[in-house]
C-alpha cells in the first residue's frame, strides 16, 4: 500500500472515532434524565421484598410512603435505621409505610443486618438495581417521601437524625 493511500485511511479511521467520540458525548448531554423531582408522580415499581413477598408501590396508595435507597455498607444509612425503626413505629398506624430499599446485596446480607437492628419495616431487594435508575438516585441514603396520592413531596439526600425522620413521617402522613 502507497504511503498515501495509508494516510489516507488513518484520517478516515480518526474520524470515524472522533465522530462516534462526538456522538456518544453528544447525547449523554441532551438525554432526558429520569430524575424524580418534587411535585412529579412517584413511578410505580414491583419488587420482592426480603421475606419474599411481592410488593408494589402502588399496593400504598393512601398512605404516606417513606421510601429510603440504602445499603449496609453505608454508615450513615446504619445510623438512621434506628431512627426509622422507631418513627416507623410511631406512625404505621397513623397511614406511613416505611420501604427501604436495598441495593442489589444479598439477602443473607441483609437480613443479617436487620436481625443486628431489629428492623420490621418492609425492605424491598433492588438486586438489579434497576430502581435505583428510575428514581435517580446518586449518594445514598436517599429518601423519596410521598404523598398518599402517589406525589413525591420532598427528596432527602443524605442522613437523618431522629428528628427529621420524625417530621418527615409526618409530612406525609395521611389526614385523618
Amino acid at each position: 500500500m502507497k504511503k498515501s493511500n495509508r494516510r489516507l485511511v488513518r484520517a478516515v479511521i480518526l474520524l470515524l472515532l472522533v465522530s462516534a467520540v462526538a456522538y456518544t458525548l453528544y447525547l449523554n448531554a441532551t438525554k432526558d434524565q429520569a430524575v424524580i423531582k418534587e411535585g412529579s408522580m412517584a413511578p410505580d415499581f414491583k419488587l420482592e421484598t426480603l421475606d419474599g413477598r411481592t410488593i408494589k408501590l402502588s399496593d400504598y396508595r393512601g398512605k404516606g410512603v417513606f421510601l429510603n435507597f440504602w445499603g449496609t455498607w453505608c454508615k450513615p444509612c446504619e445510623k438512621e435505621m434506628p431512627y426509622m425503626e422507631k418513627s416507623y413505629q410511631q406512625f404505621k398506624e397513623k397511614g406511613v409505610e416505611t420501604l427501604a430499599v436495598n441495593i442489589g446485596e444479598s439477602d443473607f446480607i441483609v437480613n443479617k443486618f436487620v436481625d443486628k437492628y431489629d428492623l420490621s419495616f418492609t425492605f424491598p431487594m433492588d438486586r438489579n438495581r434497576d430502581l435505583l435508575e428510575i428514581y435517580g438516585v446518586g449518594p445514598i441514603p436517599t429518601t423519596f417521601l410521598i404523598n398518599p396520592e402517589g406525589k413525591v413531596v420532598k427528596v432527602i439526600t443524605g442522613s437523618m437524625t431522629q428528628q427529621d425522620v420524625h417530621d418527615n413521617m409526618n409530612m406525609i402522613k395521611p389526614e385523618q
